[in-house]
């Protein structure tokens, strides 16, 4: 069977935690991946370093990145995404707590999928999530070849 895994990009634990109780929640029982800044996500998505090990063409069904990331910043992870040749047509979601309109505008130019501000209140996160998960996991078509 083929496992449907989220990947993560988050530097807050608190926001990783939310994420991953709204999930349990909902009755989403995929697998996520956390990647904690910048850097990780792209040697994950990219097999590198102590990503090495997992197959190669295996890539998760979809990417929830923050935009504010230590080392790398979310919209740099989303611009080396869309110009490899492998990760180009994935689905990346941004969830961000960020208000900035220029966020909003740079995240579609480099080719968000979708760009989600993060509620504050839990309930309406637990929602967003479920939505998420629904659409994303259930609905959405996956390019051919992007998926093993």
């Amino acid at each position: 069977m083929n496992e449907k895994v989220i990947l993560l990009v988050e530097d807050d634990p608190n926001d990783v935690d939310l994420t991953l109780r709204a999930l349990k929640k909902n009755n989403i029982k995929n697998r996520m991946d956390v990647a904690q800044d910048g850097v990780e996500a792209l040697d994950y998505l990219f097999r590198r370093n102590k990503f090495k090990y997992l197959e190669e063409r295996k890539l998760p069904e979809v990417v929830l990145l923050d935009l504010k990331l230590p080392k790398i910043d979310g919209l740099e992870v989303l611009r080396q995404i869309r110009k490899n040749e492998q990760t180009k047509l994935l689905p990346v979601v941004i969830l961000t707590s960020s208000k900035e309109e220029q966020d909003l505008i740079n995240s579609y130019k480099l080719g968000a999928n979708s760009y989600i501000r993060k509620p504050v209140d839990f309930n309406q996160f637990s929602d967003a999530v479920r939505n998420l998960g629904l659409y994303w996991l259930v609905l959405n078509e996956t390019p051919p070849g992007m998926v093993d």
